[in-house]
């Protein structure tokens, strides 16, 4: 076998670099794309556009490039390409709805949008500690309003022109709190990576199409792995789909192939089925893949508890019992909508301590060797000393809390918000990465379930306020977050060396990705003011985030007996959940699956999970282990037409007024 067809172990730093820069490049198109055009993002979920894009283009130019040279060494090898990957979709976490969406917006709202109808002023503007947003009405007004003349300056004469000075201190003080959030995760991560990959072995779905390309490009068949029969026939399906209705968005003329059905219409709005009146089928032909390649146990529970969740509202009809919305007080939840969803609150809880409980040996041996009690095992495959990620984790997030404290909010507060966010954050972390979701949402928010337990009081005055700007920069909106990709790059960079340069990269990554977002989110803003960009969602769930402090501050409504009791309801079944899941090998329902019932991105993605757990499931049952490795290649097809199609569409959409989107927003 030639040289280069064998997988290095190695990493290169020049990889490293490469991934550094694309990361940084995304991150400074991606607010003129997504905020300005309107394109297909080119971030967005935890399996973004815009990466795996260039990681496709990558691949087949190594392979060409070492074709035509005959050389036998590639320019880059599978492995260092997983790599770049991996730091692209870090980067496009950051710099959109991850943190740079609403991170500005955040830190001005309370004082743009006071009124004396609102009364912002007295409630929220007085608690505002120094240095927390900016001081000069100028700049913030400029955010909104552009400055005079943006529109016919240069970018760079924009970024110069940019009060800088007034945002020095507010950049700094939430920097820190981002960076230290940022370090806190990746320490956990490369403390937990051994017990999820090693000890547990789960499933990484939204890894197998980029180590499948990988392989066949370490081992000299590119070409026969894209040559596929079957994978062409997947590839024609949503290059055929997007192409159509492509033409129809720019030319109405064209026919078109709808990929949504309304089938709310055909359920009533009373009675057993009550909960699907406003039920949507969503048709994407990438996330039917997915699920096609994720675990069929974790796939059916997917689809099932979600129509289980829908009928659970009509039952509760049919019983007489009609919940008031009123009964959830004040909450945070990003689609927190019914108290009937408030079972989150108690499953989330739950399964974090049974996670917990299976890594009880690890974390036990892990705590003992950074407490100098045993010696450090020399066998293991983390980045580096899990003992310096023991104590990275103690300073970071005690530096969290000092950071919150230092601010005005109890040390208390403080300690039970992060803990909560964090918890939150693991459990997150697991669904999307063993379930297979490029595209997940939370239901209820960190202080949700801490309200839940405890009642307002805790997040009285400047508690709730710190609170409620800190978890919507980092802690609520996870359609795009850090610390799942961070998973994922540990999974891809295992067996790989040297792991300190693996890791240093990834962190620099990070560093200059925050730097490149707020860069190019600012100067977009005062170019053009967030009153001429398409902003509607960002403006509102600030703002609400606002006025339910205010709420908090002037008149805290409590929870009502009915959360108690669906919170406790939510846990006890998540406790017979994972109780029937560890002990009995043939229970057939993965407790992730309940997690994701009230999920707005369930709600887009259920119909996929159900095609392609069902698709799955026959061609296991009538063809086996032969048939399946045959048949995966068609919903790989599927997985790499419809981010090929996304790809050229928003090509075409940064030459256009408006795009052709193809993957959910």
């Amino acid at each position: 076998m030639p040289e280069h067809t064998k997988t290095a172990s190695a990493i290169r730093f020049r990889s490293i670099i490469v991934g550094m820069i694309l990361a940084t490049a995304i991150c400074l198109l991606t607010p003129f794309n997504n905020v300005y055009q309107q394109a297909t993002p080119l971030g967005g979920g935890h399996f973004p556009l815009a990466p795996f894009f260039i990681f496709i283009l990558l691949v087949i130019l190594t392979a060409i490039t070492a074709k035509i040279l005959r050389s036998k060494s590639l320019i880059f090898t599978g492995g260092e390409l997983l790599i770049i990957w991996i730091e692209m979709v870090i980067g496009s976490g950051i710099a959109y709805t991850g943190m740079a969406r609403t991170l500005l917006l955040n830190l001005t709202a309370p004082i743009h949008y006071a009124t004396v109808e609102n009364q912002w002023q007295e409630t929220l503007c007085s608690l505002l500690p120094q240095g927390i947003s900016p001081t000069d009405p100028r700049a913030i007004e400029m955010l909104y309003t552009g400055i005079p003349g943006g529109r016919s300056m240069s970018w760079l004469e924009v970024a110069s022109t940019i009060p800088w000075q007034a945002w020095l201190s507010p950049l700094l003080l939430w920097g820190s709190f981002i960076l230290l959030s940022y370090g806190f995760m990746l320490f956990i991560i490369n403390i937990l990576s051994r017990q999820w990959i090693h000890n547990e072995r789960i499933n990484f779905p939204l890894l197998r199409v980029p180590e499948m390309l990988c392989s066949s490009l370490d081992e000299g068949r590119i070409g026969r792995f894209f040559g596929n029969h079957f994978l062409l026939a997947g590839l024609l399906v949503p290059v055929f789909l997007h192409l159509l209705n492509g033409l129809h968005f720019y030319y109405p003329s064209v026919p078109q192939l709808s990929t949504l059905v309304l089938a709310g219409p055909y359920f009533p709005k009373e009675g057993l089925f009550s909960g699907f009146h406003k039920l949507k089928i969503y048709l994407y032909p990438a996330f039917i893949g997915f699920a096609f390649l994720t675990s069929r146990q974790i796939s059916f529970s997917f689809w099932f508890f979600f129509i289980l969740g829908g009928l659970f509202f009509g039952v509760l009809g049919l019983l007489g019992y009609t919940i008031p919305v009123s009964e959830l007080g004040i909450t945070f939840g990003p689609t927190l909508a019914r108290p009937e969803e408030t079972q989150m609150i108690g499953a989330y809880g739950i399964f974090f301590f049974f996670l917990i409980w299976l890594a009880r040996t690890h974390l036990i041996e892990v705590t003992k060797e950074s407490l100098f009690l045993v010696k450090s095992s020399k066998s293991r495959t983390e980045w580096f000393d899990v003992r310096y990620s023991f104590w990275g984790a103690v300073f970071c997030f005690g530096g969290l809390l000092y950071w919150a404290v230092s601010l005005g909010m109890s040390l208390l507060t403080a300690t039970l918000f992060f803990s909560a966010a964090f918890m939150i954050m693991m459990v997150a972390t697991r669904i999307i990465c063993q379930g297979g979701l490029a595209y997940f949402t939370l239901t209820a928010a960190p202080m949700d379930g801490l309200i839940a337990i405890s009642g307002t009081k805790i997040f009285s005055g400047i508690n709730g306020l710190l609170a409620g700007m800190a978890q919507k920069v980092l802690f609520v909106d996870l359609r795009e977050s850090l610390m799942p990709s961070l998973l994922h790059a540990r999974k891809l960079s295992h067996g790989k060396s040297p792991g300190l340069l693996i890791f240093s990269g990834l962190f620099f990554t990070i560093l200059a990705s925050l730097g490149a977002s707020i860069l190019a989110m600012m100067t977009l803003y005062y170019r053009y003011g967030t009153r001429e960009l398409q902003l509607e969602w960002a403006s509102r769930t600030t703002v609400t985030v606002f006025e339910n402090v205010h709420r908090l501050v002037t008149a805290p409504v409590e929870t009502g007996s009915w959360i108690t009791f669906f919170a406790i309801a939510g846990a006890i079944v998540m406790l017979i959940l994972v109780v029937c899941y560890h002990r009995f090998y043939w229970w057939p329902i993965h407790p992730l699956g309940y997690l994701t019932a009230y999920s707005s991105a369930m709600r887009i993605l259920w119909f996929s999970f159900f095609i392609g757990w069902a698709c799955n499931t026959l061609c296991m049952r009538y063809g086996g282990v032969t048939l399946f490795k045959k048949v995966q290649f068609f919903f790989i097809g599927l997985i790499i037409g419809d981010f090929l199609m996304g790809g050229g569409w928003a090509i075409v959409g940064l030459f256009t007024d408006s795009g052709y989107q193809v993957l959910p927003d």
